[in-house]
């Protein structure tokens, strides 16, 4: 192979490998959606489970990007609930600042075995979320336990979940906020 050949092939690979670099996020946080790897729940429109009489202890947990300046947690530590039952829990964001800030929110579900049958129907993780300054939001995630799981004897070890969200700050924070001001400035006007 004469060099210039071999200098084009280790610069296109050097290409490849900055842009898989640049897009690493958005495509392992798809691979986790599809597969549940990493304790990536799962997601549905609505819950027409059969309710079983197992019961399973939901624990929340919640963490803050350390440069975004709000505070995050849960409104309940724990829940009881029983298998293919939808609940509702709450956490609670508060924006201490005199600016507005726009965060998003990672999250995870623990045993990462089980994590596929923890399904979300509404969670304030699936949008970006605005507080203006001085604001505190309530903040629900309605889910259910699919049970399904309950069908598998390797499950029957699962007794508790930790569902466990991070707020992080947006990226692009500017172009949201004059969005949702724009936004309301149209409903105040309809």
């Amino acid at each position: 192979m004469s060099n210039k050949l071999t200098v084009a092939v280790l610069w296109s690979i050097a290409v490849a490998m900055l842009s898989l670099g640049f897009y690493f996020d958005e495509l392992y946080d798809k691979f986790c959606k599809i597969t549940g790897f990493g304790g990536t729940s799962a997601r549905a429109e609505q819950n027409d489970s059969e309710v079983l009489e197992r019961s399973v202890r939901v624990y929340f947990d919640a963490n803050v990007h350390r440069e975004l300046e709000w505070e995050f947690e849960p409104e309940q530590t724990y829940m009881d609930v029983k298998i293919g039952a939808t609940n509702i829990a709450y956490y609670k964001a508060y924006n201490y600042t005199d600016r507005p800030i726009v965060g998003t929110a990672t999250f995870n579900v623990t045993p990462v075995k089980a994590a596929p049958y923890f399904v979300k129907i509404e969670c304030f993780c699936f949008e970006e979320t605005l507080l203006k300054p001085g604001e505190s939001m309530s903040m629900p995630v309605q889910f259910f336990i699919e049970p399904a799981m309950d069908e598998e004897r390797r499950y029957d070890d699962v007794k508790k979940f930790t569902l466990s969200y991070k707020f992080n700050p947006v990226a692009n924070p500017e172009k949201f906020v004059l969005e949702e001001t724009a936004a309301q400035g149209r409903d105040t006007l309809n």
